[in-house]
């Protein structure tokens, strides 16, 4: 019997706790709100005259962000612009350079009567035009001598040949290899030296 009595009072206690919890916890978020609504409180001291000092310059900073927030949508929004011109136009300066190459091929085909000494000398002037477009837009062949080391960043050997010379060297040129702007564009194919 004073078993019972004993988990009977023991609940009770507890009954008690809990409801003592959140008047605690509402008496704190009292505080909270109390002290939150003195901070948006202005002090007595301060006059109308320094108020209306403060929004201005809220609304001097407000118009500078706004202002500055702008700006970087427009240079945003430029650079985008920019950088679709350059990938639309960005073989213009080799276009130019080429359209001259084909009003000699076509000049070329007008000519009524050609005679070999003549195609010959506009083929070698076209190829001229032709160079001279390449190395203005930084277009370069690679065209290994014989003997030279084989290089697998600018060569590709297509097949090993016995020769009087060192191995793994350059023995013929199949096909130029061009570079452009220190890029490999295509490698020279080439046929390299066996070893003895």
């Amino acid at each position: 019997m004073q078993e019972q009595e004993k988990n009977q009072e023991q609940t009770e206690a507890q009954a008690n706790n809990a409801s003592a919890d959140p008047a605690v916890e509402t008496t704190s978020a009292a505080d909270a709100a109390t002290e939150t609504n003195q901070e948006n409180v202005i002090e007595p001291g301060v006059s109308a005259d320094v108020l209306a000092q403060l929004e201005a310059k809220v609304l001097e900073l407000q118009d500078a962000f706004m202002r500055a927030k702008a700006e970087g949508e427009n240079i945003r929004r430029r650079a985008q612009e920019d950088i679709s011109k350059a990938h639309k136009f960005a073989i213009e300066s080799f276009a130019e350079s080429l359209v001259p190459v084909k009003d000699s091929l076509e000049m070329g085909l007008k000519v009524e009567a050609p005679t070999v000494d003549s195609l010959k000398e506009g083929v070698e002037m076209t190829l001229k035009q032709l160079s001279a477009a390449f190395e203005k837009n930084r277009l370069l062949e690679i065209n290994p001598q014989q003997g030279e080391k084989l290089d697998p960043m600018k060569h590709q050997a297509i097949s090993m040949v016995p020769a009087e010379q060192e191995a793994n060297t350059i023995v013929t040129v199949l096909q130029k290899g061009y570079t452009i702007a220190d890029r490999l564009l295509r490698p020279a194919l080439v046929t390299v030296a066996q070893g003895k």
